[in-house]
């Protein structure tokens, strides 16, 4: 059993490396970079101050009062009852099914949350909707990584994981230096969490860095939206941004569900 364990820790490793040292998407860099340097010239300081400010009110809204709302889009209670079974199948006999059983559903949470929001980009933008789609975004952002959390026993109701979603979103999308900065504080409230000691956190300063993170991601892409007919571009970049995070949700709440098994 400690066999299997330590054979899919061993893969969700290489998967991690993979994901953080991935190349960018060569079609979508030359088709939505260019576009999204010439916007960049044209948005205005006081927009830019604007939209970064939305981001922040809206990842305040969604992420400390929305969740309540956010768990009315999916069966939580369904994921939760799922992830025992699976888990307890795990426990006793550790085949090959239950392993795959249990990344079910945070597969399909990922693939259909990232096809959402292609939706959701293209459509608002088409109809020239920009700044007040964010609450929306950052709802199918939450939503997904909530699923995946609950596809492998994880809660997120808590401050400590409150604050690991943010670092987990600031990693996903921060590169090089920074990114490994985030990497290693993530790693260590993962780890502090899952052995039960008290980590220190600045909540309110994380959600500031994390929505500083989106909006600086986003911020084209969201003036991009505002513009009738041109914001079909903001959905590919929806996309591509919400499958990043939660690709990366997926590894890394699969990574702490199998080194606790290590542990136990």
């Amino acid at each position: 059993m400690r066999r299997q364990f330590d054979k899919q820790v061993k893969q969700i490793k290489k998967d991690e490396y993979k994901l953080l040292n991935k190349k960018e998407n060569p079609l979508l860099k030359a088709s939505i970079e260019p576009v999204a340097d010439k916007i960049q010239n044209y948005i205005p300081g006081k927009l830019k101050t604007a939209l970064e400010m939305a981001f922040y009110k809206g990842f305040r809204l969604v992420f400390e009062k929305g969740y309540i709302y956010i768990e009315k889009t999916y069966d939580k209670d369904k994921i939760q009852l799922e992830y025992d079974l699976n888990n307890y199948a795990i426990d006793k006999v550790t085949k090959r099914k239950y392993l795959k059983r249990l990344d079910r559903h945070s597969k399909q949470s990922q693939m259909f949350n990232s096809s959402i929001s292609v939706l959701e980009g293209g459509v608002l933008g088409a109809l020239g909707i920009g700044l007040p789609d964010i609450p929306l975004f950052l709802s199918l952002v939450m939503k997904s990584i909530y699923e995946i959390a609950l596809s492998y026993g994880y809660r997120y109701e808590t401050e400590e994981e409150k604050a690991y979603i943010l670092l987990l979103i600031c990693t996903a999308m921060s590169k090089q230096e920074q990114q490994k900065e985030f990497y290693q504080k993530l790693e260590k409230l993962g780890e502090d969490i899952d052995d039960k000691r008290i980590p220190v956190i600045d909540l309110e300063e994380l959600i500031k860095t994390t929505a500083g993170m989106l909006s600086e991601s986003l911020l084209v892409a969201k003036f991009i939206q505002g513009i009738p007919l041109l914001g079909a571009v903001g959905g590919v970049v929806n996309y591509n941004i919400i499958r990043k995070i939660s690709k990366f949700a997926g590894v890394k709440y699969k990574k702490r569900y199998y080194m606790n098994k290590q542990k136990h």
